[in-house]
């Protein structure tokens, strides 16, 4: 049942059931925060992080949505209000891709780069919009995951690094429309050790990037889903930070002397 007076803050965070949506939620849930995970397919290992959020302290439910489709994007955000009474954050981290070299054209269809910008864009546009009305009560937050594919033009195909080109601008311009009541921010990684990515590369061409990124980062590291989850944190928590693209790449723009 839902309670207006409940002390916890509430959070959706989309695309939770593994990688940096999972080390989100678990994160949030650490602080006491109550946090709607969220997958399409992946119900078992999103059970999974719900369980791993109640050992943290904080407490979750499991909402099998597709944020591609306005429906499930309502039917979620509505996830949180009924169930506390209240939403405080919003995190879209749901993506897609599909692994294409750049260089390959004839790779991608306009299907392919319609199906990506569904979720990628329009997806987490139609769940800001859902959640707009709660977060606007709460003066609430939002963090769009991004990339550095959407500033370099590289990435996992050229359709994913024009999804996250456009998410950026999202991100700006929607961070003035809900101002001074909602914040709207991004948070842009670069390379990020999941299995998601290990998986769409393939075991050879993941170790090759790797140690491309190692030997050209500033700091010689890679990220952990982790380290996302902390820049994530920190944008829903800095209550006079909005209309921010931040970078998290361990200095790789940097490059090494």
């Amino acid at each position: 049942m839902s309670s207006t007076s409940d002390p916890r803050k509430v959070y959706i965070v989309t695309g939770s059931a593994v990688g940096v949506g999972a080390a989100t939620a678990v994160a949030l849930a650490r602080r006491g925060a109550a946090v709607v995970i969220n997958c399409t397919k992946s119900l078992a290992e999103a059970e999974d992080t719900a369980r791993q959020c109640t050992a943290a302290g904080g407490e979750a439910i499991v909402v099998a949505a597709d944020i591609a489709k306005d429906d499930d994007c309502r039917r979620l955000a509505a996830a949180a209000t009924e169930r506390w009474g209240r939403l405080d954050g919003l995190v879209n981290n749901a993506g897609t891709t599909k692994f294409m070299n750049a260089a390959n054209l004839d790779g991608l269809t306009a299907e392919d780069f319609q199906s990506i910008y569904g979720v990628n864009l329009v997806g987490t546009w139609q769940m800001i919009r859902a959640c707009a009305p709660a977060l606007k009560a709460s003066r609430g937050a939002v963090v769009n995951v991004s990339s550095t594919a959407g500033v370099s033009g590289t990435g996992s195909s050229i359709a994913y690094a024009c999804s996250k080109g456009a998410l950026n601008t999202l991100t700006i311009s929607l961070a003035r429309v809900l101002a001074p009541e909602v914040r709207v921010n991004a948070v842009l990684p670069g390379f990020i050790e999941t299995r998601w990515l290990k998986n769409g590369l393939g075991a050879e061409r993941y170790a090759k990037y790797e140690s491309t990124w190692n030997a050209q980062a500033a700091l010689g590291v890679t990220l952990q889903p982790e380290d996302v989850a902390q820049s994530i944190l920190y944008l829903l928590d800095s209550e006079k930070t909005t209309g921010q693209l931040l970078t998290l790449d361990a200095g790789k723009a940097l490059g090494r002397l």
